[in-house]
């Protein structure tokens, strides 16, 4: 095939790397037309002998919303779909994984007629989630620097009570002290540790003015933030990267996107349920769960009708499930607040269609 004649495919597989991306195009009946690899900087030059409205599909990846994005500009039909969905199609099993037995598993799998595909994220969506990577980078930088100015304390006999607060308190006091065994490397080693301390903190506090930004400019933020164990990050985060919660067609479908709901083993009509699946997005699954974590612990203090089935729930199986069962509550009732744009009510009572009311 000349490589200026246009290519009659209607659906191609996309395995993206760095340095080389593997097509994998077939026409209407099914006929692989061609399964090849492309040089980074020709992808697109090659996409564009593709006829308008042509599939293009390619796995979850760090480049995966950014080449979606430059295709549908392009007029083609830009899909992603999750690796777990597309590695069942692959022919040669686990043994066979390369880039162009991918590209082909993605390709067959996008032909299923009720295959989920994930929503491509806007500049806008992935920009406000940067913001997020980074503070949650931060944040594990900050534990670090501090736990090793608590080792290094702890290397001349120096200790602290837990807590960075009561670090934060002391430490300054510590390096002063000249009763302590330190010597002058030692205190300007830990006072560079201090000073990466505080940076961390600016750090910080950069990436929490612009979230708080965020809400202040954009209602459905604010509307999120409502519920209770979701917060502003979560809130924020959410929003980003759920964009249009419209997309999924019940709260239980976006619970189970996140990762919230178990895993099946049934067989011959006996249920057998495991542990969440943890699939989808794992950074607000988290953002769920540690939210889920401080209502159940506050729940002994409110009388409203969830924490009413917090505590219940708690007592009848354990502190975790019920952290795990929450979240997975908290998802059902964020899809239902911002497809209805409705404002959160903690003393809402939902029923099954057809029920009514208790007298």
């Amino acid at each position: 095939m000349d490589k200026n004649t246009q290519v009659p495919a209607v659906r191609v597989g996309v395995d993206l790397s760095k340095r080389i991306i593997q097509v994998h195009a077939v026409d209407g009946g099914g006929r692989v037309l061609t399964n090849r690899a492309l040089a980074r900087d020709k992808f697109l030059a090659w996409c564009a002998l593709l006829q308008v409205g042509c599939m293009v599909v390619m796995e979850v990846s760090s480049s995966a919303h950014h080449w979606a994005r430059a295709l549908r500009a392009m007029g083609l039909d830009a899909r992603i779909i999750s690796a777990h969905l597309a590695a069942p199609y692959r022919a040669e099993g686990h043994c066979g994984k390369n880039d162009a037995n991918d590209a082909a598993a993605i390709c067959e799998a996008a032909s299923r007629p009720h295959m989920r595909f994930v929503p491509v994220k806007s500049v806008e969506q992935q920009s406000l989630l940067c913001v997020h990577r980074l503070r949650e980078g931060l944040k594990a930088d900050r534990t670090a620097c501090i736990n090793r100015i608590r080792g290094l304390l702890l290397e001349f006999g120096v200790a602290v009570p837990n807590g960075s607060r009561a670090l934060r308190l002391v430490l300054d006091e510590l390096l002063e002290d000249g009763a302590n065994e330190m010597n002058g490397l030692a205190r300007m080693t830990l006072r560079r540790a201090q000073a990466q301390w505080r940076e961390l903190d600016e750090h910080l506090a950069w990436c929490d003015e612009r979230l708080a930004a965020h809400e202040q400019e954009n209602p459905e933020v604010r509307r999120a933030g409502q519920l209770m164990g979701i917060g502003p990050v979560g809130a924020s985060a959410a929003v980003a990267t759920v964009g249009d919660f419209r997309q999924f067609k019940s709260g239980a479908q976006f619970g189970a996107w996140l990762g919230l709901v178990p895993k099946q083993h049934s067989s011959g009509g006996k249920p057998h349920l495991g542990t969440i699946t943890k699939r989808g997005d794992a950074y607000l699954r988290t953002l769920l769960i540690q939210g889920a974590k401080s209502v159940v612990n506050t729940a002994h203090t409110r009388s409203d009708p969830i924490s009413r089935w917090v505590l219940a729930l708690k007592e009848r199986s354990g502190w975790q499930k019920a952290v795990v069962a929450l979240a997975n509550k908290n998802a059902r009732i964020l899809w239902a607040v911002m497809t209805r744009g409705e404002r959160f009510d903690p003393h809402h009572i939902s029923l099954k269609p057809g029920a009514t009311m208790p007298s």
